[in-house]
């Protein structure tokens, strides 16, 4: 990048880029003008600026995705993928336009001050998105489960004393028992209970799906080692290979656990220091399923049920820091809510910024054992 001549800015909407260039030295940058979203006007645009080996281009990472930066990349010159929220911006400057931001970015790019993103390969980013699909399912599933419980709770109806627990097998057939005199309220109910059974059956196909290809490919070995951690069954280590893509990219474990926004927040100037709770900032798909597996770390250290067969077979090195894992996180969740009287949420963020560091170890142990 610091051998380009030329540093291109490109604020890209859906069809069309605005672009600006800056040269190397301290001259303002200057407005280029637009070109469309395609191909060939990148190609027209390269050649008009050229040679490729000269340019260096950016721009935000957005809803338009990483095709941009590859059609670049295929075509010789270099490309980054920008962190919107990393951009720095000044306090009074209110006047936004495709232009403007087109010119700040050739700027901020010429003195080094943007903040890179890693752009997934294509097999990587069909997993992730795969990932995100099931969880899109899932919400939906929430969704119409809400809907119905609302639903009954309108017109009072609740199940028997004898069903303890919503949405088990008992309940759904008590479900499917109920019947209204109305027929617009027993249409209406009807229809609910089979979007449920839709997007149940919609989620079963993803999984198949994830199960298939998620234990393929060049994330298969890590995904394999992540399950030797307590609470990292299969969909979790498919999730967490798939949003991660390579560990190579965090050279120690707090950097994953930052990029995670499990870190505290901070406000510290001259004596005063100030921390509050996580910074959420990061990948919070990431984020959300490292919380939910944090949880099984309240319980006491074992080894039994699943968590054994997927030990079964594992290499020494990962089921002895599984146990350490085990250990340590427990400790740690017992000192927080029964030695500090921390609240449980409060702690299971902890948990799960020390599990982001197993999580990363893990890796790292899959890839030397991969390279032995």
């Amino acid at each position: 990048m610091h051998s380009a001549t030329k540093y291109i800015g490109l604020d890209v909407s859906k069809e069309k880029i605005s672009v600006a260039i800056a040269d190397e030295g301290r001259e303002a940058p200057r407005y280029y003008g637009t070109v469309a979203h395609t191909p060939a006007a990148l190609r027209k645009l390269i050649k008009e600026l050229g040679p490729a080996g000269s340019l260096s281009f950016c721009y935000e990472a957005g809803p338009t995705g990483y095709e941009t930066y590859r059609w670049i990349e295929t075509m010789g010159a270099s490309c980054v993928v920008i962190a919107p929220s990393l951009i720095p911006k000044r306090p009074g400057d209110h006047i936004k336009t495709d232009r403007r931001d087109a010119v700040q970015l050739a700027r901020l790019f010429r003195a080094g001050e943007l903040t890179p993103i890693h752009v997934p390969s294509r097999d990587s980013e069909a997993l992730r998105d795969l990932v995100r699909t099931r969880e899109a399912a899932k919400e939906d599933k929430h969704r119409a489960a809400q809907r119905i419980l609302k639903f009954l709770l309108r017109h009072q109806i609740h199940p028997p004393v004898t069903i303890k627990r919503r949405w088990t097998k008992k309940y759904r057939e008590w479900l499917g028992q109920l019947t209204f005199e109305q027929e617009a309220l027993q249409f209406c109910f009807t229809e609910m209970l089979h979007a449920l059974e839709e997007i149940e059956q919609r989620m079963a196909r993803i999984e198949k799906a994830l199960f298939q290809l998620g234990t393929q490919g060049p994330h298969a070995s890590i995904i394999q080692a992540l399950q030797s951690l307590r609470g990292v069954a299969l969909l979790t280590a498919i999730t967490i290979a798939a949003e991660i893509d390579s560990f190579e990219r965090f050279r120690s474990p707090a950097q994953l656990m930052a990029y995670l926004g499990l870190v505290p927040r901070e406000h510290s100037t001259g004596q005063s220091v100030k921390r509050g709770g996580m910074t959420r900032a990061g990948n919070p798909h990431l984020r959300r399923a490292l919380v939910e597996s944090a949880w099984s770390y309240r319980h006491r250290p074992s080894v039994k049920g699943e968590l054994a067969k997927r030990l079964d077979g594992m290499p020494p090195n990962l089921q002895l820091l599984s146990w350490k894992a085990q250990e340590r996180l427990h400790k740690k969740y017992r000192r927080l809510v029964f030695g500090m009287n921390k609240h449980k949420n409060v702690a299971i963020g902890a948990v799960a910024r020390e599990l982001a560091g197993f999580i990363w170890a893990a890796a790292r142990t899959c890839d030397q054992t991969n390279l032995a």
